[in-house]
Order: C-alpha cells, then sequence, then structure tokens
C-alpha cells in the first residue's frame, strides 16, 4: 500500500500583527460607527439645552381705533425676550455635556468589546494555524514510521501489521487535516466581517508572547478607575445632579424683557404738541411658578436616577470583580498547563527516540512507538489550546480593565 503525504498550505497574506487588524476594524465596523455617531448626536443636545428661548413678536391692529390725548392708536407691535432665573442655562448645559460623555464612555465600551472578540476570532484562527502545523509534522513522522515498518517487512524481520497500524493513523492524521482546513473557513469568514470586508480576505497569524506575571495595569483597583461603563456611571450620576439643580432653577420665575412700538395717527380736529406721535413703551414680566407639581416630580426624577445609576453601578462593580478574579485564576491556570505539556513533551520526545531505535535495531513494540507518537501529539494539541485559552482570557482581562484606551 502506498500513502501519499499530505503537504500543508499556508495562507500567505499580508504581515499584518492583531493591533492592525484592530485598527481596520475601528475604522470599518458599522456597529461601533453607530455608537460614535450617537455620541454626536449627544454632542448636538448640548447647544440645545443652553440657549435662550426664542423671542416672541407680536403685532395688533386696533379694529376700533383706540382714541388718546395725542391721537387714535392704529396698531402695536411688541418684542419679547425671556431669561431663565439665573444659572439655569449653565446647568442643562452640563447635564447634557455630561450626558455626552457617559455616551463617548459608551462607545469606548463598544469599540474594546470589538477588539476582544476579533481577538477570539483571531486566536482561534491561530489554534487552527498550530493545529494544521502540528498535524502535518505528525503525518510526517507516520509516513516515516510507515516507510521504515515496509523496509522491515521486505527485509524479513517485520510483520504487516506494523505497516497497517501506520497506515492506517496517516489517514487519521491526512483526514484530520482536512477537517481542520475547513474548520477554519468560518472563523476566517466571521473575523472578515468584523472588519467590514470580503471574506476571501486573507489573514495572518502570529505568535504571541506571554507572561506568568500580570502587569500593573491589570490590578483590579485599575480597572474599577478605567472601565469606561462604570466611568459612563459616574458621568450620568453627575448628570442627574446638574438637571436636579437644572430643574430647582426652572422653578423659579422667569424675567422677560420687552418693548412695545404703538403706531398712533394724528388728531385733526385740534393742534396739539406731539400730535400722532408714536408710542414706545419698554416692559419688564415675571413668569409665576405657582403650579409646583411638575417641579417637584421633575427633581424627584432627578433624585432616584441618581438613585438607579448608582445601584447599577455598584451593580456591574461586583460583576466585573468578580470576573476579574475568575480570569485571574483562569490565566494562572492555564499557564502553569502549559508549563506541564512542555515539560511532558520534552519527556515523551525523548522516550519516542529511544523506543524507535529500539524499533530501527531489534524490530519491537513497534504499536508502542505509534503510541507514544500520538500521546506527543496529544500534549502538542492541549498545549496549544492552553495557549488560546491564555490568550482569550487575557483579552478579556484587556477589555474589563480598558488596556486600550
Amino acid at each position: 500500500m502506498v500513502m501519499a503525504n499530505c503537504t500543508l498550505v499556508i495562507e500567505n497574506g499580508h504581515a499584518q500583527t492583531l493591533d492592525d487588524y484592530f485598527a481596520i476594524a475601528a475604522e470599518n465596523d458599522p456597529g461601533l460607527q453607530a455608537k460614535y455617531t450617537s455620541f454626536e448626536v449627544a454632542m448636538q443636545k448640548i447647544p440645545q439645552v443652553s440657549a435662550l428661548p426664542d423671542p416672541t413678536l407680536s403685532f395688533g391692529y386696533f379694529l376700533s381705533p383706540v382714541e388718546t390725548r395725542v391721537g387714535p392708536q392704529r396698531a402695536r407691535f411688541s418684542l419679547t425676550q425671556m431669561f431663565p432665573w439665573f444659572g439655569t442655562l449653565k446647568a442643562q448645559e452640563d447635564a447634557a455635556s455630561l450626558m455626552a460623555e457617559a455616551s463617548f464612555q459608551e462607545f469606548l465600551d463598544a469599540r474594546n468589546k470589538l477588539y476582544y472578540e476579533l481577538s477570539i476570532q483571531y486566536y482561534a484562527l491561530h489554534e487552527i494555524d498550530r493545529l494544521l502545523s502540528i498535524e502535518q509534522e505528525n503525518l510526517t513522522i507516520l509516513n516515516s514510521y510507515k516507510e521504515l515498518a515496509t523496509i522491515k517487512l521486505e527485509n524479513g524481520i517485520g510483520e504487516m501489521t506494523d505497516v497497517l497500524r501506520a497506515d492506517i493513523m496517516c489517514k487519521d492524521a491526512s483526514t484530520n487535516l482536512s477537517i481542520l482546513s475547513l474548520k477554519k473557513n468560518p472563523y476566517k469568514t466571521r473575523f472578515n466581517s468584523m472588519l467590514n470586508r470580503s471574506s476571501n480576505e486573507a489573514i495572518s497569524t502570529q505568535d504571541a508572547l506571554y507572561s506568568t506575571i500580570l502587569p500593573e495595569e491589570y490590578a483590579e483597583e485599575a480597572m474599577l478607575s478605567t472601565n469606561p461603563l462604570l466611568g459612563g456611571f459616574d458621568l450620568r450620576i453627575d448628570a442627574s445632579k446638574a438637571n436636579e439643580q437644572a430643574v430647582i432653577k426652572q422653578g423659579l420665575p422667569k424675567i422677560g424683557v420687552g418693548l412695545d412700538y404703538v403706531i398712533v395717527g394724528e388728531r385733526t380736529d385740534m393742534s396739539l404738541a406731539d400730535n400722532g406721535r408714536d408710542v414706545l413703551m419698554p416692559m419688564v414680566s415675571l413668569s409665576l411658578p405657582i403650579f409646583r407639581k411638575k417641579y417637584k416630580a421633575s427633581k424627584k426624577e432627578a433624585q432616584l436616577m441618581q438613585q438607579s445609576y448608582s445601584l447599577q453601578k455598584q451593580d456591574l462593580s461586583n460583576r466585573l470583580t468578580n470576573s476579574y478574579e475568575q480570569l485571574s485564576f483562569e490565566i494562572q491556570k492555564q499557564l502553569a498547563l502549559i508549563t506541564l505539556y512542555d515539560e511532558q513533551i520534552i519527556e515523551s520526545d525523548v522516550t519516542q527516540n529511544l523506543l524507535a531505535k529500539a524499533y530501527g535495531n531489534a524490530g519491537q513494540n513497534f504499536e508502542e512507538v505509534l503510541r507514544m507518537q500520538q500521546q506527543i501529539l496529544q500534549y502538542q494539541k492541549m498545549k496549544v489550546a492552553a495557549y488560546t485559552a491564555y490568550l482569550t482570557a487575557v483579552a478579556e482581562l484587556d477589555y474589563l480593565t480598558a488596556k486600550r484606551r
């Protein structure tokens, strides 16, 4: 029986790092662009709430002229501008500005979450590439063992069962290579869709370094001070306080300044000083906010919103702390497994070499040679899985601590 060697084909994409892909996703992802547009919408609220109300211009025509000493009043123009109580507009502007900042924090969180989700797909692709490489190496070794068993059989010092066992395992390895190649396609499609580009675009993955010690930026205190969602709740609380102050000031009188201009006709029955002279009359008005229910309700609403945001922030803080502890454990666990698998691979390689030499000399225990090769393969695969789990946990920790701001 002749078994053709299987050749591993690796895509030669542009040499792009994960950070390069982050930049592409941040620029092209429609969901992230929508979040930023929401922030821009919130920014447009600021000039709306900080502007004075429009002045009022009115005109009246006397169907029956009102006779005065200097002549009949024909028409009246009135121009009035209302001014909120001192500080009202500033409080409203502060509230809108803080809400806009909170919206920007939501954008930052959405961006960081996009980076996290992109990392997961990237590491999954990286894992498949590593498994393809390992499986290809395994197939090459198995083919060499098959050739060795065939030579011994032809020389009359081997058994046909050894050749068949090696052939069966070569077929398994070849099938695994085909399945892994197919498995890569959906991850590749998903990754490219997050970059908002064609699913056929090539993707290059690179090995990342890892450390057994978490850097300072991963500290729990740093997470609680830099997480955008937590910062967003602080801003919303401050915005609600500003809203409360705005409501208090809205419940105070509004001052109106106006000017009336009355057109007066001339008297024809006598001659008078200032006969037919138009009237110019400055005016001041004051609103009377005597219906207090709406102001009380608005003030209570702002206070309840402060309470709600504080409770939501505490809930999120608790969940982040729990996630942080779990991720810290997961990272140390995977690092320990990676170290263990490295040691197991080294010792298994030594054992494998001894078994292969013994078989080459005496032609015995070929089944043990194949079994040890499969054991090495399993340790290599478990190391890759642990490595991927480690990188995924670090990526989630990056997201929680907002390492990329």
